[in-house]
């Protein structure tokens, strides 16, 4: 005769691990990339381009009018910068229906946290934290139940208002100074726990809609150390986002990029699971400036070996094991803007009192078109996320006021931020990698 109670221990252990392999199932779904098939939505263009098509076509140049009608008609993101909260969510619902009756997925961008881009060329952004709670509430009930990737707060993580990587944590490294965006108007103390309680709100919130991704500022692999990366990405609640962000506005070259974002998605499972010996060290990780040279491209393949030494064999070893689950699973995905970066980023032959190699460099061409269909587990799509053609603002490289000074770079005095720059756009359009024909 069975004996009754460890028939019920028996009975009690299929249940719970039915309840573990559903959980462990649905983890996957919901960490899993877009559908390769995807096709993402093609906007309404800026105004300036329509008349750059029409003055080309006038002036019997039909090749780069041509060329112009290309670029503007491949997928690009849509820019949400001001509003309340009633007013976003009616210009997102709008976008997300215009979205799917092309049977196309929209790629929004949410770009109006407090102190955006530290009072630099994007400065505005909203005036206190409720206002901008409020303003995400108003994006993601724009969104409803429609499928959209949202790009959350270029440059957030990036740029944070007394931000001091190292105050209060338990770290070895003593390090007392503030990082450079310092504004007055923000309180020294807790302007950036603000940043992060924001962004965790954001994550949340929009991952209430069951088919919103969201993504968070990754910086780029010119920037910001992969492991310094992974450790704001840990604080903004990347844990519920569906990853993050590489190159937004920027020109970095998509094999750096993959790098960088597959240390970062690395680092935050070494940082993050409790059986890892550097949980919640992120600064312990190996990333592109050590043991790698960021000038040698052929270093980089030290930090890919650290990676494997401390963390595959590792982490993501005991984590595979314990999820029954492939380790792409585990780690987070992320997007690469490829929007301006076909011919890399520019290296100024002048010397200028500061290059502002990021804001309208010459030279540069569109990169690859936006596709879910990367053939990399890890990233989910590239996407086109800064409107190329439309100015990074109005760059001196160093002398005279903004607004009067001409760059030296193209001599003239550039377009706004925002605004449409069509030398900048013939210039994208020609070098574009691959070619637009």
């Amino acid at each position: 005769m069975t004996n009754p109670r460890r028939l019920i221990y028996l009975l009690i252990s299929i249940f719970v691990t039915v309840l573990a392999v559903f959980a462990l199932i649905r983890a996957a779904i919901l960490t899993r990339g877009l559908d390769p098939h995807t096709q993402f939505y093609v906007p309404a263009p800026n105004h300036g381009a329509i008349e750059q098509i029409a003055q080309l076509a006038s002036s019997g140049d039909q090749a780069d009018a041509s060329l112009v009608k290309m670029m503007i008609e491949t997928p690009q993101a849509v820019w949400f910068t001001r509003g309340t909260s009633k007013s976003v969510s009616q210009d997102v619902r709008n976008t997300v229906q215009r979205a799917a009756d092309k049977g196309t997925v929209p790629v929004l961008v949410a770009y109006n946290i407090p102190f955006r881009d530290c009072a630099q060329f994007s400065a505005g952004g909203a005036t206190s934290a409720a206002e901008y709670e409020s303003w995400i509430d108003g994006f993601a009930t724009g969104i409803g139940n429609s499928k959209a990737v949202v790009i959350l707060e270029p440059d957030s993580l990036g740029i944070i208002p007394w931000y001091n990587p190292f105050a209060d944590r338990d770290t070895w490294v003593t390090n007392p100074n503030y990082e450079w965006c310092q504004p007055v108007e923000a309180e020294q103390a807790t302007a950036a726990a603000e940043r992060f309680a924001m962004l965790n709100y954001a994550v949340n919130r929009l991952k209430e809609n069951p088919r919103t991704r969201v993504y968070l500022d990754g910086t780029h692999s010119a920037w910001l150390s992969a492991s310094d990366t992974a450790d704001r990405l840990i604080q903004a609640g990347v844990a519920h986002a569906d990853g993050f962000f590489l190159n937004v506005a920027s020109y970095q070259v998509n094999s750096h990029l993959e790098k960088y974002g597959t240390w970062i998605s690395k680092c935050i499972a070494f940082a993050s699971h409790p059986s890892s010996w550097g949980k919640g060290h992120a600064e312990l990780c190996a990333n592109q400036y050590f043991p790698a040279d960021p000038n040698d491209f052929s270093t980089w393949a030290l930090t890919d070996q650290w990676y494997a030494d401390n963390v595959e064999n590792q982490t993501l070893w005991y984590v595979e094991r314990q999820t029954w689950w492939s380790t792409d699973s585990v780690l987070k995905h992320f997007v690469i803007d490829t929007s301006r970066n076909g011919q890399g980023p520019w290296t100024p032959t002048t010397s200028q009192p500061d290059a502002q190699d990021w804001c309208n460099p010459p030279n540069r061409g569109l990169g690859l078109r936006p596709t879910a269909n990367t053939s990399n587990a890890l990233i989910d799509a590239y996407l086109w996320v800064k409107i190329p053609g439309e100015s990074d603002g109005e760059c001196t490289r160093g002398p005279g006021p903004r607004g009067t000074t001409v760059d030296p770079a193209w001599d003239t005095v550039d377009p706004t931020a925002g605004r449409w720059f069509p030398g900048m756009v013939l210039d994208l359009a020609k070098n574009a990698n691959p070619p637009l024909r």
